[in-house]
């Protein structure tokens, strides 16, 4: 069994979802959460807050393996950059902890959880709650966060499968 930690950055709220992955490929939820950073009195405290506390749910659930969001260009350069400095805080503090980090882009995700990669987080929640048998609304940065540890059971599991490496993939000409 392997335990992977998701995490979907955020400068207001970051998810956190932790999942195990049976040798037979199955799912079963562990935790997830949200941490609530937007309080903080300045940004490098919140960035403080989001390496604390992974550090903490790192310490708690003792997951092998980590998968982050990639972050997309936003409409606005200020909010692209706080949600770079964001996910910087929290690979920080995976690494620091002695786990890889691996990352996914959001279409990846959601094409390894819905099927589309164009799905929109209403599906995506319902998707997670149906994968893990969660009952009840779901959280949408958590639901994010477990589907991305999801995209990365699925993707370990290929490669794997095929022994290609994920950076193969997809050959651009």
């Amino acid at each position: 069994m392997t335990r992977i930690l998701g995490i979907d950055p955020g400068s207001q709220r970051t998810g956190v979802g932790v999942i195990d992955v049976g040798d037979n490929g199955a799912l079963a939820h562990v935790w997830h959460g949200a941490l609530v950073i937007g309080g903080e009195a300045t940004f490098p405290l919140r960035l403080k807050r989001i390496f604390d506390e992974l550090c903490a749910i790192i310490g708690a659930h003792g997951p092998a393996e980590a998968a982050i969001e990639r972050v997309f260009m936003a409409r606005n350069a200020d909010s692209a950059l706080k949600l770079g400095q964001a996910r910087g805080a929290a690979v920080c503090a995976v690494v620091s902890q002695g786990i890889v980090v691996h990352e996914y882009a959001a279409t990846e995700v959601k094409q390894a959880v819905v099927g589309t990669g164009r799905a929109d987080k209403a599906q995506v929640q319902h998707m997670i709650g149906m994968i893990l048998g969660l009952k009840g609304p779901l959280q949408a940065d958590a639901a994010d966060a477990l589907a991305i540890a999801i995209a990365h059971a699925h993707t370990r599991s290929s490669i794997e499968r095929v022994g290609i490496p994920r950076t193969a993939w997809r050959r651009r000409r």
